[in-house]
């Protein structure tokens, strides 16, 4: 009566209390249970009146009316949870399950004493991903093979102590190495990652389709592990250490406790929020643009930074002025962008040269005039910032175009003398737009962070590039710090 896929959800129901069938359509599951010997008592539900009129009718050519309980439920809201030991959620999309789950009040059901056996017909890195964020963590996952077809299921428990999935582990799953219909899955899965990643490339987005390539690879052979030194080193020889200014501190400013690392979090700043999602994603390594320690400390509290990293045992990795100015680096990143969007002509320039071959920003010139106001939408794009700040001449017409990252307004003067039209940067001060305006300058402000978040897309593709098996992921928290009312 049931095919491989309902077979396998079957052996794995413990039979220690009450089952649940969310969405039990002929309530085939539910029989078997029963008639197995399995469970003295099932509940079977689904959101419509007809599934359930033919799970009637299996439970009465079986004869277990008094073992199998029918109820009209979307999802799980008027099943009561007492005394139920398994709740199988099957044949529905993986978000459809998270909801489900989701919507489960916390108060209302032990937790601990559930087991949750679940079969997404698609996008299962997404339920895999909302269980943790439930406080859940799962047990064991396999696979079903019927005819072409491969069914992932898992089974979920509740977890005391939560922790946050990485965007890999979400996608790789938690199969046993030695299951082949699982590696057969694998395999396909990741030949699905690496066509996403070809087209990626054809549409000329880099860095997104050697993400992908990087998890097919994860997908295949697992996660790796590398020295935290070897990153370091392989970062050096990208954006030179040595390259950064006098004042500037970066560096591996915290030791790890581990020598290895096998995820790395990318952050623009290390805030306490990204301490902890490192800590909740078991991260070894922090690496952010700014530095976290910066001024000589007289004291460190508990609900700084530095101390939560130590406490945690997770390193930290600073890159400041020496990604700004190294090729590639924060500001390579704008001219590549800004070039991606505009048409330019010639080789762009230094803005401010530094000496040694180093120079803070680009200045570019475009082929045809653009007013300000354009430019400033073509940066809302570029940059992901929901506001920029203009002078007054946003009808002005620009062709030569100096650019820095971060905070860049000081710098108004040297783009004037060079003859720029417009200046695109970040935290202008206020004598600076009098200046602006005073001088017919086009100013741009795009903020500080929006400037230089870009950078850490372009800081996972080298690593995966170099390191495809680690699980490198852009801080969900390395968000704008400020709100817009």
């Amino acid at each position: 009566m049931l095919d491989n896929r309902l077979k396998k959800i079957a052996e794995l129901v413990s039979g220690e209390g009450i089952a649940v069938d969310v969405g039990t359509d002929h309530a085939y599951l539910a029989a078997e249970l029963v008639n197995s010997g399995k469970c003295s008592r099932v509940i079977a539900s689904d959101v419509k009146e007809g599934p359930l009129d033919s799970a009637r009718n299996t439970v009465e050519k079986f004869g277990i009316q008094d073992k199998v309980e029918l109820v009209l439920s979307d999802g799980l809201e008027n099943v009561s949870l007492d005394g139920v030991s398994d709740v199988v959620i099957a044949g529905m999309g993986g978000e459809t399950i998270a909801d489900i789950i989701g919507a489960v009040r916390i108060d209302s059901v032990d937790k601990m004493n559930i087991r949750w056996i679940l079969q997404p017909m698609t996008k299962p890195e997404i339920l895999r991903r909302k269980l943790y964020e439930y406080n859940m963590e799962i047990t064991g996952e396999c696979v079903a093979e019927e005819g072409d077809k491969l069914y992932v299921i898992m089974t979920a428990e509740y977890c005391p102590f939560p922790r946050r999935l990485t965007e890999a582990e979400s996608v790789c799953g938690f199969f046993d190495d030695e299951d082949e219909t699982a590696n057969k899955y694998r395999a396909r899965e990741a030949e699905r990652l690496e066509k996403v990643a070809e087209n990626l490339e054809k549409a000329g987005r880099n860095s997104d389709s050697q993400h992908y390539k990087a998890l097919a690879q994860k997908v295949t052979m697992g996660m790796g592990v590398e020295q935290i030194s070897d990153v370091i080193d392989y970062l050096d020889g990208l954006y030179p250490f040595a390259a950064q200014e006098k004042w500037d501190n970066s560096g591996y400013l915290v030791d790890s406790v581990e020598q290895e690392c096998s995820r790395i979090l990318l952050s623009l700043d290390i805030t306490s929020e990204a301490v902890d999602e490192a800590d909740l994603k078991c991260a070894e390594l922090i690496i952010s643009h700014h530095p976290v320690i910066f001024e000589p400390r007289r004291s460190i509290k508990c609900s700084d930074p530095v101390y939560k990293l130590i406490a945690s045992g997770i390193g930290a990795v600073c890159m400041h002025t020496n990604l700004d100015i190294a090729e590639g680096g924060t500001n390579g990143v704008i001219l590549r962008k800004l070039g991606e969007k505009l048409v330019l002509g010639g080789e762009p320039e230094p803005f401010e040269e530094l000496g040694g071959g180093n120079n803070l920003g680009w200045i570019v010139t475009l082929n045809e005039e653009v007013s300000a106001r354009a430019l400033a939408e073509t940066c809302k794009d570029i940059f992901g910032c929901e506001y920029v700040r203009t002078s007054r001449c946003s009808n002005k017409l620009v062709s030569k175009i100096a650019f820095c990252s971060g905070s860049g307004g000081s710098m108004l003067g040297l783009a004037r003398e060079k003859g720029c039209d417009a200046l695109i940067t970040g935290d202008v001060k206020h004598d600076v737009w009098i200046d602006a305006n005073n001088y017919d300058i086009a100013l741009l402000d795009c903020g500080h962070f929006h400037t230089e978040n870009i950078v850490l897309e372009e800081l996972r593709r080298v690593l995966e590039e170099k390191f495809p098996l680690l699980d490198i992921e852009i801080a969900e928290s390395s968000t704008d710090p400020c709100e817009y009312v």
